[in-house]
């Protein structure tokens, strides 16, 4: 059975659910339509009795490049924040369904992986990646801050790696999200497209299923192994002066180690200052948080950064004119 939909396809597979992320042009930017009938498919599906939730994409190159924001910049400067509300309400109600939901959620992830597409995916039982996948958390740059339940898992990653992702909006491979959690399982290109069928096909725990299809050989370390002990130390510093005064001090350094902070000082540079202080702010509180008091905690406040005008000037600067020369209202 199949629901069709322009951007997002609500199937059924036997007993096995299929939400199919199908905007290739926009790489699966997430709309409010999207994300409606994506909580309406989930609710339905409460008691299906299904065995699985997969979350997918039909493009390669991406499984979802976050939500539409140049549409919700849009709608600030016409002054339609309900609109705007309506949506990260629907959203994030999506994402405390996913983290709860009574059967496993099974996100496949191929390509771009951001925002947004994070919310769709990290939140479920098994994230299953290809060696293409790359995941990011890029708000602050557009003068907002990583929700979609980012105040949650981002401090539940290891060491101070959430803090980096989140206030730098780095993009790590495949193999970080795995060495992080951020990602549960590998396979090939090929197997992530087949994955549905198997899933449907397979009688035993989908653990086991997902566990017989990871590659033989183990990948490379990822870009963040090299570089870990100079990133514990510089993201454990108090606060973002001390991050920053951090880095100073390495970027004279010579190798990966001096790469990294210059790289890493350039990222901060490029973000919105009060995105950063906010970011950080809602990191430390996250810790003790659940999932759905952090997303109560982003809620209120994207209801206000959409209204600032860091948002308006970081998506037209990123995403509108992509000059990335934003005018920040305030800085450090």
């Amino acid at each position: 059975m199949v629901d069709p939909g322009d951007d997002v396809r609500i199937e059924r597979l036997g007993s096995v659910g299929r939400i199919v992320l199908d905007r290739p042009r926009a790489l699966n930017a997430i709309t409010l339509g999207m994300v409606e009938r994506i909580r309406a498919a989930l609710e339905e599906w409460r008691d299906a009795d299904l065995r699985a939730v997969i979350v997918e994409s039909a493009s390669e190159r991406a499984f979802s490049a976050g939500g539409d924001i140049r549409r919700v910049r849009e709608n600030s400067l016409a002054g339609r924040h309900d609109e705007s509300l309506r949506f990260f309400e629907t959203e994030y109600a999506v994402n405390a369904l996913l983290g709860s939901y009574p059967v496993p959620v099974v996100a496949l992830v191929g390509g771009i992986c951001m925002g947004g597409g994070m919310g769709l995916s990290v939140h479920g039982t098994f994230v299953v990646v290809s060696p293409a996948a790359s995941f990011a958390m890029p708000e602050t740059r557009i003068g907002f801050f990583p929700d979609v339940g980012g105040s949650h898992f981002l401090p539940r990653l290891p060491g101070h790696t959430g803090r980096y992702l989140g206030l730098t909006g780095a993009r790590i491979g495949s193999a970080d999200a795995l060495a992080l959690g951020l990602a549960t399982h590998a396979c090939s290109a090929a197997d992530l497209a087949r994955l549905p069928e198997l899933i449907a096909a397979y009688d035993g725990p989908l653990e086991q299923l997902l566990r017989e299809l990871a590659p033989d050989e183990p990948g490379d370390a990822g870009v963040l192994a090299p570089v870990r002990p100079e990133l514990e130390w510089v993201f454990s510093a108090p606060d973002l002066a001390g991050i920053r005064g951090r880095l100073d001090r390495l970027t004279a350094t010579a190798g990966a180690a001096g790469a990294w902070a210059d790289e890493t000082r350039a990222a901060l540079d490029a973000a919105s200052p009060s995105s950063l202080a906010v970011t950080d702010r809602l990191l430390v509180e996250g810790r003790g948080r659940s999932l759905e008091e952090c997303l109560r905690a982003e809620l209120a406040t994207a209801r206000e950064l959409i209204a600032s005008d860091d948002f308006v000037e970081g998506v037209r600067a990123v995403l509108v004119d992509k000059d990335h020369a934003p005018r920040w209202s305030t800085w450090f």
